[in-house]
Protein backbone atom coordinates (compact mmCIF):
# COMPACT_ATOMS: atom_id res chain seq x y z
CA UNK A 1 0.00 0.00 0.00
CA UNK A 2 1.18 3.56 -0.67
CA UNK A 3 1.15 5.74 2.46
CA UNK A 4 1.93 9.37 3.22
CA UNK A 5 2.86 10.54 6.70
CA UNK A 6 2.63 14.30 7.13
CA UNK A 7 5.11 15.32 9.82
CA UNK A 8 8.52 13.80 10.56
CA UNK A 9 8.75 14.22 14.32
CA UNK A 10 8.66 11.45 16.89
CA UNK A 11 5.26 10.17 15.79
CA UNK A 12 5.50 10.65 12.04
CA UNK A 13 9.04 9.44 11.42
CA UNK A 14 8.68 6.37 13.64
CA UNK A 15 5.32 5.53 12.07
CA UNK A 16 6.70 5.91 8.55
CA UNK A 17 9.77 3.81 9.30
CA UNK A 18 7.66 1.03 10.85
CA UNK A 19 5.16 0.94 7.98
CA UNK A 20 8.00 0.78 5.46
CA UNK A 21 9.62 -2.02 7.45
CA UNK A 22 6.53 -4.20 6.99
CA UNK A 23 6.57 -3.59 3.23
CA UNK A 24 4.50 -0.47 2.53
CA UNK A 25 5.67 2.29 0.22
CA UNK A 26 5.91 5.38 2.45
CA UNK A 27 6.58 9.03 1.75
CA UNK A 28 7.15 11.22 4.81
CA UNK A 29 6.35 14.88 4.23
CA UNK A 30 7.48 17.85 6.31
CA UNK A 31 7.30 21.60 5.71
CA UNK A 32 10.78 22.02 7.21
CA UNK A 33 13.00 21.79 4.12
CA UNK A 34 16.17 21.50 6.22
CA UNK A 35 14.76 18.48 8.07
CA UNK A 36 13.71 16.85 4.79
CA UNK A 37 17.18 17.41 3.34
CA UNK A 38 18.78 15.91 6.46
CA UNK A 39 16.57 12.82 6.15
CA UNK A 40 17.25 12.50 2.43
CA UNK A 41 20.98 12.55 3.19
CA UNK A 42 20.66 9.77 5.77
CA UNK A 43 20.57 11.91 8.91
CA UNK A 44 18.03 11.52 11.69
CA UNK A 45 16.64 14.63 13.47
CA UNK A 46 15.43 12.77 16.58
CA UNK A 47 16.66 9.98 18.83
CA UNK A 48 14.70 6.78 19.16
CA UNK A 49 16.52 3.49 19.77
CA UNK A 50 16.85 1.52 16.52
CA UNK A 51 15.25 4.24 14.38
CA UNK A 52 18.36 5.31 12.50
CA UNK A 53 19.03 1.78 11.24
CA UNK A 54 15.37 1.26 10.31
CA UNK A 55 15.19 4.55 8.38
CA UNK A 56 18.45 3.96 6.51
CA UNK A 57 17.55 0.37 5.62
CA UNK A 58 14.12 1.26 4.25
CA UNK A 59 15.27 4.43 2.50
CA UNK A 60 17.99 2.39 0.76
CA UNK A 61 15.37 -0.17 -0.33
CA UNK A 62 13.19 2.60 -1.79
CA UNK A 63 10.24 1.88 0.51
CA UNK A 64 10.79 5.08 2.55
CA UNK A 65 11.13 8.50 0.92
CA UNK A 66 11.08 12.09 2.16
CA UNK A 67 9.60 15.23 0.61
CA UNK A 68 8.64 18.78 1.47
CA UNK A 69 5.72 18.64 -0.98
CA UNK A 70 2.41 17.78 0.63
CA UNK A 71 0.80 17.69 -2.82
CA UNK A 72 3.29 15.06 -3.99
CA UNK A 73 2.60 12.91 -0.96
CA UNK A 74 -1.17 13.18 -1.29
CA UNK A 75 -1.18 12.49 -5.03
CA UNK A 76 0.98 9.38 -4.70
CA UNK A 77 -0.77 7.68 -1.77
CA UNK A 78 -3.74 5.52 -0.93
CA UNK A 79 -3.76 6.50 2.77
CA UNK A 80 -2.61 9.71 4.46
CA UNK A 81 -1.69 10.07 8.14
CA UNK A 82 -1.35 13.49 9.77
CA UNK A 83 1.27 13.49 12.52
CA UNK A 84 1.81 17.14 13.32
CA UNK A 85 1.98 18.85 16.72
CA UNK A 86 -1.25 19.69 18.48
CA UNK A 87 -1.47 23.37 19.45
CA UNK A 88 -0.53 23.84 23.08
CA UNK A 89 -3.38 26.24 23.85
CA UNK A 90 -6.89 24.87 23.86
CA UNK A 91 -9.74 26.80 22.32
CA UNK A 92 -12.03 28.44 24.80
CA UNK A 93 -15.68 27.86 24.08
CA UNK A 94 -18.14 30.42 25.30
Amino acid sequence: MKLTIIGTGYVGLVTGACFSEVGHQVICVDNDAAKVKLLQEGGIPIYEPGLEELVRKNAASGRLRFSSSTAQGVEQSDVIFIAVPTPSLTAQWT
